[in-house]
């Protein structure tokens, strides 16, 4: 089935604010992106890469499809549940994207999303593997092992270009942690989310 990227029209959504965490798909690093208040009262960001191998429980059942652009001062997602129909593309800005939530007893709950086409592909991949053995795993999230890189070479028109994807697998499945039901913190969605920078490796 694949995540079933198309353009067939609809709505999307927005959700309240998660610390969220992306995928470099040119060094092939995992990032963690944590929010903080400067001594000016502005948002900043503070990227650490987080070590490989790691584990986390992924809520591949809720992943959600559609469109994700930086151009404005904060990332805009127009974003559905896998399976229902696809928003139209708001802007030529937008790129396709994924988003889902996971969570690891050292990062807590997090987002992680990309419109890396690369890094799209892989989740993909990976949604198929869930939906092949979620069934014989009612009420149960996927443990998914990041376990390093895997190397993937492009052709565009500017040559070819090498970039690295996740290499990860299910290892297990695992009753939903209590940090999937929390709720957001008091004022945690009225704070930024992240400004427009290139952290999207987007076009591969």
């Amino acid at each position: 089935m694949g995540l079933g990227f198309e353009n067939e029209g609809g709505a999307g959504g927005n959700r309240n604010f998660t610390p969220r965490l992306k995928w470099d798909a040119k060094a092939g690093d995992m990032i963690r992106i944590d929010r903080y208040e400067n001594a000016s009262g502005d948002w900043e960001n503070d990227e650490t890469e987080v070590a490989l191998p790691m584990k986390a429980v992924m809520d591949l059942g809720n992943i959600e499809v559609g469109w994700l652009s930086f151009a404005g001062s904060a990332p805009d997602f127009q974003m559905v549940k896998v399976g229902e129909k696809m928003p139209a593309k708001p802007t030529d800005d937008h790129k396709q994207a994924f988003r889902l939530r996971l969570y690891s007893d050292d990062l807590g709950l997090r987002e992680l999303s990309s419109t890396a086409k690369t890094v799209v592909n892989a989740m993909s991949s990976l949604h198929d593997k869930y939906e092949a053995e979620s069934k014989a795993n009612a009420g149960k999230m996927a443990l998914v092992e990041i376990v390093g890189t895997a190397p993937i070479k492009i052709t565009t028109p500017q040559g070819e270009l090498r970039f690295k994807i996740p290499d990860w697998k299910i290892v297990g499945w695992v009753s939903p942690p209590d940090a999937f039901g929390l709720a957001p913190e008091p004022g945690a969605a009225a704070q930024p989310t992240s400004s427009a920078t290139a952290d999207d490796d987007d076009l591969f």
